[in-house]
């Protein structure tokens, strides 16, 4: 279906809608792993976690050493605002020693809180995330002590049995997927405690490497410190990591240090896996969440044009409540030729979005050039 907004001095707008490029519904998630603080404080001040975090572009992050700035509610806030974005959502433990874990996400948490520790001084940060489709997701991230095998073992048996808990104690929670992630301090994959997190996370033996192939994630890049484990039928759900022309089969080790070409995962440099202090890469993993089919045709409900300064155009739309739209626009009908405008999360199946040219807000996305062009085309793709 094409829709034309018309107005004086021969501005023409069209509008239409195209399904995604996959044969398969769903919704791509990417979950990251990271301890990549830096300097002397274990915090995020320097940047460089804070640079490959971005260049990354995480849809759910299982974070340690969540420390930046004075560490105020509203300094933590500010560093998920500038590192993610605006929309997303975190949860910080408190009262557990200087370097606590959490999890930040793009997708709404619903509950939060920490499992506290029998062992060390930082406990356990949950979250349950709502993602799209009809499953939710249990997300907890782990910091586990570097004293001793024994202690790391102990801490994983203190989660096995929260888990379990958790499960058993809310029927309505029990087809939630899970996934656990962080800085498990490991010298080896054969250690108890990863036998241990087994009995409900598949670890494997196909594990996320770098552009060389190196699976360990340790700054001297000799043992596997950290990693992305999932349960409860998501690992099923696991796909390669895309990033630019490159694939990773079974994940990303992110080092920059490595990473070729450094352009695809902007801003992050070269140097900043080997930053002073970073003592660990973040892991990388996707998975590709079921949704309900969009309907057979994709339509156009109802559309708007404003004429008077500033202008915007209003589309809505059928969709699946829960999938991600891509808004793009062009000048022309060009293949080559449509730039992206942003994406969202449609929140119903007929949502509303706005382009304006002003800066967006909720439920908008910005075309500079739509107050200037004399003919602009717009197309909103699922991904």
């Amino acid at each position: 279906m094409t829709l034309s907004f018309r107005r004086p001095g021969r501005l023409l707008f069209y509008c239409f809608l195209l399904a995604g490029q996959s044969p398969v519904w769903g919704q791509k998630i990417r979950i990251v792993a990271g301890n990549i603080s830096s300097g002397n404080g274990q915090n995020y001040n320097e940047g460089h976690g804070i640079r490959i975090f971005q260049g990354l572009k995480p849809d759910i992050v299982l974070i340690q050493e969540f420390n930046y700035l004075t560490k105020s509610a509203a300094d933590m806030r500010e560093f998920v605002d500038t590192t993610f974005g605006p929309t997303f959502s975190y949860f910080r433990e408190s009262n557990t020693g200087s370097i606590p874990n959490g999890v930040i996400s793009r997708f709404p948490i619903l509950e939060s809180g920490q499992w506290v520790s029998t062992v060390a001084e930082r406990d356990y940060a949950w979250a349950r995330i709502d993602l799209p489709g009809t499953r939710e997701l249990l997300a907890i991230s782990v910091h586990l002590p570097f004293s001793s095998s024994g202690a790391r073992n102990s801490e994983a048996q203190d989660l096995v049995g929260y888990i379990n808990t958790y499960y058993s104690s809310n029927p309505a929670h029990a087809t939630d997927y899970a996934v656990i992630g962080g800085d498990y301090n490991t010298d080896t994959r054969s250690e108890a405690c990863l036998s241990t997190l087994g009995s409900i996370f598949t670890i494997g033996t196909s594990h996320p490497a770098d552009r060389n192939g190196n699976v360990n994630t340790n700054a001297g890049r000799n043992k596997p410190y950290d990693g992305v484990y999932a349960g409860k039928g998501l690992p099923a759900l696991q796909v390669p990591t895309v990033i630019g022309a490159s694939t990773f089969t079974n994940g990303l080790v992110a080092d920059t240090r490595v990473y070729s070409p450094i352009s695809d995962i902007s801003p992050a440099l070269s140097s900043d896996s080997g930053a002073a202090q970073m003592q660990h890469m973040a892991v990388v993993k996707d998975f590709l969440i079921p949704l309900p089919a969009d309907p057979p045709s994709l339509v156009i409900l109802s559309s708007s044009f404003k004429m008077s300064a500033p202008r915007n155009v209003q589309i809505s739309f059928r969709a699946t409540n829960g999938a991600t739209y891509e808004v793009q626009a062009s000048n022309g009908m060009t293949m080559n030729t449509w730039s992206n405008l942003g994406t969202f999360i449609a929140g119903s199946t007929s949502p509303s979005i706005t382009i304006v040219t002003t800066t967006p807000t909720a439920g908008q996305v910005q075309d500079s050039l739509l107050a200037t062009a004399l003919r602009r085309f717009y197309r909103i793709i699922r991904r």
